[in-house]
């Protein structure tokens, strides 16, 4: 499983879309496309080159959040026929996964869709494994140190989101949020608890950038 971050929005809302590709197939997903004109050369400049076969659009949550789902209809001009999997309420929609529901990428990534509700209804964290390899992509659900706002449900829902389903998940799954929020998340963090572990991720936030696929499920418990 390669997993590629494609930032979006930098020094603005700070995005990331992902594309996941299954190494043995060269079948792949991008999640979250939102701004296709920072993400279609990307894809195309792979595809031509033979590196990869874009098989699915995938949405972690719905259109009214413009910056995740937004740019399904214009990366359907570039690649057509594309499935798009996400909540129901998400742009162009083809297939909605039930909540525990699988599927495959290519001929190695499981894949799954593990419901969410809290940050919207629809919030969908995919939960990818390739043998030893496993990541967890949150959208607005998770980030680095942090969650998501509440807007569409309760503190109650974002506990069983974060406490119940995503805390089931091995220790060793990497984190992949929507956001790049460390820095902020962290700063706030200090404020409430100076551990150690606390004081070891606002040091790798003020000296890296991305903090994507650094930090595991384990870490945010």
């Amino acid at each position: 499983m390669h997993i590629q971050s494609i930032p979006m929005w930098t020094g603005s809302s700070n995005n990331y879309a992902y594309l996941v590709v299954d190494d043995k197939s060269k079948n792949a997903v991008i999640i979250d496309p939102a701004n296709p004109s920072e993400v279609t050369p990307v894809l195309k400049e792979q595809i031509d080159s033979g590196k990869i076969n874009l098989t699915a659009i995938v949405n972690t949550h719905h259109y009214s959040h413009w910056d995740h789902a937004g740019g399904n209809k214009k990366m359907l001009e570039h690649f057509s026929g594309k499935p798009v999997i996400g909540g129901k309420d998400c742009e162009a929609v083809s297939k909605t996964p039930k909540n525990g529901e699988t599927f495959e990428i290519g001929q190695g990534i499981t894949v799954k869709a593990l419901y969410t509700p809290c940050h919207t209804q629809d919030s969908i964290c995919y939960f990818m494994e390739d043998g030893n390899d496993r990541a967890v992509f949150t959208g607005d659900t998770l980030f680095i140190g942090g969650c998501g706002r509440f807007f569409e449900g309760t503190a109650a829902e974002m506990h069983t989101a974060l406490n119940k389903t995503l805390a089931a998940l091995p220790d060793d799954t990497k984190v992949y949020p929507g956001h790049e929020y460390t820095k902020q998340n962290v700063k706030f963090c200090m404020t409430v608890s100076q551990t150690e572990p606390i004081k070891k991720l606002q040091s790798f936030a003020e000296s890296n950038k991305e903090t994507q696929g650094k930090f595991t499920i384990g870490d945010e418990k």
